[in-house]
C-alpha cells in the first residue's frame, strides 16, 4: 500500500488564509538555504569569489586613506605571485593563530567537565523546582537562558525536563517543550552565565577589530552586564506572552502520555542539594581569590599601566572561565560519584573536544577566508567608503542598529549558524562602525540581539526538527505549522522587547560590559 503524501503546513486548510501565506513563505525560503552547500564549501567559495575582485580592484588601482593616516591602503590581488605566495605560505600560521581556536577550547573543555559531571543539568532542574507552580513558564525560561552555557546540549538536557516540569503541575508538556525551545533559540545570545557563544562571537570580533586598531581585545565579558539584563527582561516577555495568549489555544494539549525521556528527573536528591552547594562554594571561593589577587596596586596580574580592563585576567578570561567550570565540575562530580577518579577529568575534556569538530573543521575555512581578506585591503576600503557614506547621509546611529538588526534577523533564516554569519558580517561591520567611533562590543551587540530571534521559526535548524519531534511524542498531529505558529509570534514580541531595551540602554549610556561603553 502506498504512502500517503504528508501534508505541508501551508496546504493545511485549519489554518487561516495568512498564516497558510506566511508557511509558503517559509517553505521557500527553506527550500533556497538547503541549497546553500555547507558552511565550510560556502567559505571556500567566498574565498575564490574574492580572489577575483581582489583582481579586478587591484587592476582598477582602488585604494583609501583611513581616518587619522596618512598612508593609503591598496587594494592586492590574491591572483597574483605575492597572492599566491600568502594564500599557501600562511595556510597553517591563518589556522594556528586564529583568535577563536584557543580561547573556544579552553572554554569547551571546562564546560566539557561541569556537563559530564552532571552539575549543569541539576542546576537546570533545580532551577525549574524552586518555584512555585505558577512560575513554571518563567522558571522554564529562565531554565532555558542559563542552558545556554551548555552550547547545543541545552536543547537534548532541557526540552524533556521542561515538558516533565509543565505536566508535573499538571499543564500541557507541549506547552512546556515549545517555551524551553523559544527561549533556547530564540534567546541564544542572553545569558546570566558566561557561554561559549561569548568566547566565539568576541574572538570574531576582536580579528574584526584588528583591520582598524592592531591592538584591539574583545573580551568575553564585553556584553556580560547586557546579557544577564537581557535574560531577565526576555524570560518575563516569554511569560507575558505565553500566560497572555499561547497557553489558551486548546491544540496545544496534549493527545498522548509520553514516557519520561531517557528517565529524566525532575526532582533533586539531597546529595545532589549538597554537591550543587559544595561545588558553587567553592567557584565563588575560587572568584574572590582572583579578586583579591587583583587588588594590591602592584599586583602582577594587572595590567601595564596598573587597570584592571587590561589585566592579565581580562585578556585572558577564557581561561580563568575555563578553569572555574574545572573546578564546578571536578567538586561535584566527585560528591555525586560521576568521577570516580582523576582519570574521568581528561576523559570529558576529551569529549568535550569531540563535540567541537565540526566547529574546528568550519574554523580552518574561516580562518583562511579572513586571512585573505585582510590581506587584500578590500575589508579597509569597504568601511571607510562605507562609514563616509554613513556619515555623508547623516544617519543617527540608533537608526542604524535597527536597520542592522532587521535585515540580520532575516538572514539568520536561511545562515543558521551564527559564528559563520558573523565571521562574513564583523570584518566589514565592525570597522565601518569603529569609523564612525562606535565600539566593537556595541556593534557586536546589535548582531547577538539579531542573530538570536528568528533561530525559533526556521525549519533549516537541526534543533527545531528535534522540538518537533519531542512535541509529536505527545500530540500525534503537531507539524511544522503547529511550532511555527507558537514560536513566530514569540519570537517577534522578544525582537521588539529586545530592540526597545537596546534603544533605552544606549540612550541611557550604561555600560554593556567590564570598562566597556555602549557608545
Amino acid at each position: 500500500m502506498a504512502t500517503p503524501p504528508v501534508l505541508r503546513a501551508s496546504e493545511d486548510s485549519s489554518l487561516s488564509g495568512g498564516m497558510r501565506r506566511l508557511f509558503r513563505v517559509l517553505e521557500v525560503i527553506e527550500a533556497v538555504g538547503n541549497k546553500l552547500p555547507h558552511s565550510f564549501w560556502l567559505f571556500w567559495i567566498l574565498s575564490a569569489i574574492l580572489a577575483v575582485v581582489s583582481a579586478l580592484l587591484a587592476a582598477g588601482g582602488v585604494e583609501v586613506t583611513p581616518p587619522g593616516e596618512t598612508e593609503a591602503v591598496s587594494v592586492q590581488s590574491m591572483l597574483s605571485g605575492e597572492g599566491a605566495a600568502m594564500v599557501f605560505g600562511t595556510a597553517l600560521e591563518n589556522f594556528a593563530s586564529f583568535a577563536p581556536l584557543p580561547i573556544i577550547v579552553s572554554v569547551i573543555i571546562g564546560v566539557a567537565v561541569a556537563e559530564r559531571s552532571g552539575v549543569l543539568a541539576t542546576l537546570l532542574r533545580i532551577t525549574i523546582e524552586r518555584l512555585p507552580a505558577t512560575w513554571v513558564t518563567f522558571s522554564v525560561a529562565f531554565a532555558g537562558m542559563i542552558s545556554h552555557v551548555m552550547f547545543d546540549a541545552a536543547f537534548i538536557v532541557l526540552l524533556p525536563l521542561a515538558a516533565l516540569a509543565f505536566r508535573s503541575v499538571g499543564r500541557s508538556p507541549v506547552l512546556g517543550i515549545l517555551v524551553a525551545f523559544g527561549s533556547i533559540s530564540a534567546g541564544y545570545n542572553a545569558s546570566p552565565l558566561v557561554t561559549p557563544s561569548d568566547a566565539i562571537l568576541s574572538s570574531l570580533s576582536t580579528e574584526a577589530a584588528r583591520i582598524v586598531d592592531p591592538e584591539y581585545v574583545v573580551s568575553p565579558l564585553g556584553n556580560y552586564f547586557w546579557a544577564i539584563a537581557s535574560s531577565i527582561v526576555l524570560s518575563i516577555t516569554i511569560t507575558l506572552v505565553v500566560e497572555l495568549a499561547l497557553a489558551k489555544r486548546a491544540d496545544l494539549q496534549a493527545d498522548v502520555d509520553a514516557l519520561e525521556d531517557d528517565g529524566a528527573r525532575l526532582s533533586v536528591s539531597s546529595r545532589e542539594r549538597r554537591a550543587l552547594l559544595t561545588s558553587f562554594a567553592v567557584l565563588a571561593v575560587y572568584v574572590l581569590v582572583i579578586v583579591a589577587a587583583l587588588v594590591p596596586e602592584g599586583s602582577p596580574l594587572r595590567g601595564e599601566d596598573g587597570g584592571l580592563v587590561q589585566s592579565v585576567v581580562m585578556k585572558n578570561i577564557a581561561v580563568f572561565i575555563g578553569l572555574g567550570f574545572v573546578l564546578l565540575g571536578v567538586v561535584y562530580g566527585r560528591m555525586v560519584g560521576e568521577f570516580t577518579s582523576l582519570r574521568d577529568v581528561p576523559e570529558a575534556m576529551a569529549g568535550g573536544l569531540r563535540t567541537l569538530a565540526p566547529v574546528l573543521v568550519l574554523f580552518f575555512a574561516i580562518s583562511q577566508f579572513l586571512a585573505y581578506f585582510k590581506w587584500t585591503g578590500i575589508g579597509t576600503v569597504i568601511a571607510v567608503n562605507g562609514a563616509g557614506w554613513l556619515q555623508t547621509a547623516g544617519m543617527p546611529p540608533l537608526l542604524l542598529f535597527i536597520l542592522a538588526i532587521l535585515l540580520i534577523s532575516v538572514m539568520n533564516i536561511i545562515i543558521t549558524s551564527g559564528s559563520a554569519m558573523w565571521s562574513l558580517l564583523a570584518p566589514i561591520l565592525i570597522p565601518m562602525f569603529m569609523y564612525l567611533s562606535i565600539p566593537p562590543e556595541t556593534t557586536q551587540l546589535v548582531y547577538r540581539i539579531a542573530d538570536s530571534c528568528t533561530n525559533a521559526i526556521t525549519p533549516m535548524s537541526a534543533y527545531f526538527v528535534l522540538a518537533l519531534g519531542m512535541v509529536q511524542q505527545y500530540r500525534k498531529s503537531a507539524g511544522i505549522g503547529t511550532v511555527v505558529s507558537f514560536t513566530l509570534p514569540l519570537a517577534m514580541s522578544m525582537l521588539a522587547v529586545w530592540t526597545v531595551l537596546f534603544v533605552v540602554w544606549y540612550l541611557l549610556g550604561l555600560p554593556i560590559g567590564p570598562g566597556v561603553s555602549i557608545r
